[in-house]
């Protein structure tokens, strides 16, 4: 593309020759637009995984903080509870930036959520189609089904398993366990930490064995 090499001599020539700004706002343009691209669809796991696994030397870098989010939730319950719990006694102000990093994560999925969604349908694999319609979940639009995570199977007894006792053993697991799959899968294995790659292994079996013998009776509700 013509505005494409102009624009490279304009910005290495200097002030050697005269700049050509109708071809640098072309470029910044292209740029703009391969950008826009590259944010509506979702990035491969070599980018992906890359980026947040930069992300703990960025915090340990930027004040020697650790990489974790269920022990942000910690740090809001003894900021709001009052009541002398010993888990919530410490000085939770010393944590306070994790409120911001929890809220740029959140506002970053909003972002990429909403405003830069993928235009193409979340693609899921038929093995898992053909697994969900046995148990007549059709509608499986998005990245949770959208037949099983609704208001009305919330008040069922299969959502009250799967999201009101499911969200139960998420959260007494990670404080058992004493962090979560970021705090071990993602801090802890790149400290090199015994006890996260326990955790992290522990993670693993446990998802496999609950979807291969307990969903299926779960669905089956």
């Amino acid at each position: 593309m013509w505005f494409f090499r102009s624009a490279i001599v304009s910005l290495t020539n200097f002030n050697k020759e005269p700049v050509n700004y109708f071809s640098l706002i072309l470029f910044s343009i292209y740029i703009l637009l391969l950008s826009m691209d590259l944010l509506y669809k979702p990035w491969p796991w070599y980018v992906a995984g890359p980026v947040i696994g930069l992300t703990v030397p960025l915090l340990l870098w930027m004040g020697n903080k650790r990489l974790g989010i269920s022990s942000t939730l910690r740090h809001f319950c003894a900021a709001c509870i009052p009541a002398n719990v010993p888990l919530f006694n410490y000085n939770w102000k010393k944590e306070i930036w994790s409120f911001f990093f929890a809220g740029g994560l959140l506002l970053g999925g909003i972002i990429g959520g909403w405003i830069f969604a993928n235009p193409s349908p979340v693609a899921i694999s038929s093995n898992t189609v053909e697994y969900l319609s046995s148990f007549g979940i059709t509608q499986q639009n998005g990245l949770m089904p959208e037949g099983l995570y609704n208001w009305q199977t919330l008040f069922s007894l299969k959502g009250f398993f799967l999201m009101i006792v499911g969200g139960f053993f998420v959260g007494f697991g990670t404080r058992y366990a004493q962090g979560c799959t970021s705090g071990h899968g993602i801090l802890g294995l790149s400290a090199l930490q015994w006890p996260s790659l326990v955790a992290t292994a522990s993670f693993f079996i446990g998802g496999i064995f609950f979807s291969h013998f307990v969903l299926p009776y779960i669905l089956s509700l």
